[in-house]
């Protein structure tokens, strides 16, 4: 019988090839892809997450979970496209223009992956035209932007202003976020929300976007 519990232990251990052989056990014993990430996958991260933000574990655990949940990922996508389940949602994530750190920024699209969004990692010195054109094209409802230079934070508001201008601002959530950033510069620039660390980003993402725990 499939060992959905066995698979979320696999993704909170960092144990890649497990997940991957749980993952593939789990399907052949019948159990639907959207159970098999939920009950599996997702149920595995959201552990993770919670260990994290309670400084149970930290960043190196966070990446090794991460990857064992990319590699069970790799053979539950083709089917859940297959099959038109759709994700929690769309989130565009990019560092921010003139800045080109990205550990954060990964962190954070890896978690939210792992609480079943769809993410559409822009990678970073991310332009506003690039953030506006990746938010009409994937339909997204919501954008992070990363800075870890206090000289590159201002662009944030660059970009937010742009939206506005043309008129996404109100149907796609800004989020930002970074280690300099704080929630007065997010009230500042006219960011939706803030986090501060990974685990409390995919938490702001369902309050803003009012999805249930």
């Amino acid at each position: 019988m499939a060992d959905l519990q066995g698979l979320a232990d696999a993704i909170i251990r960092g144990k890649a090839p497990d997940a991957a052989e749980l993952t593939r056990g789990a399907l052949k014993d019948g159990i639907t892809a959207d159970v098999v990430l939920r009950e599996g996958l997702i149920a595995g991260m959201k552990v993770v997450g919670i260990r994290f933000r309670n400084n149970e574990i930290f960043v190196p655990e966070v990446l090794i979970a991460a990857r064992a949940m990319k590699a069970g990922m790799a053979i539950l996508e083709p089917i859940l496209a297959a099959c038109g389940i759709e994700p929690i949602g769309t989130v565009v994530m990019g560092t921010v223009k003139g800045d080109l750190h990205d550990i954060g920024k990964n962190l954070v699209g890896m978690m939210l992956k792992g609480a079943g969004f769809n993410v559409v990692d822009l990678g970073v010195n991310v332009s506003w035209e690039k953030y506006a054109d990746a938010i009409e094209k994937n339909g997204a409802v919501a954008m992070g932007m990363s800075a870890l230079l206090t000289t590159t934070m201002p662009y944030m508001k660059v970009v937010i202003d742009k939206l506005r201008e043309k008129g996404v601002y109100g149907r796609c959530k800004t989020m930002v976020g970074g280690a300099p950033v704080t929630q007065a510069f997010a009230d500042e620039v006219g960011a939706h929300g803030w986090a501060k660390d990974a685990a409390a980003a995919v938490l702001k993402a369902k309050e803003l976007l009012g999805v249930k725990e």
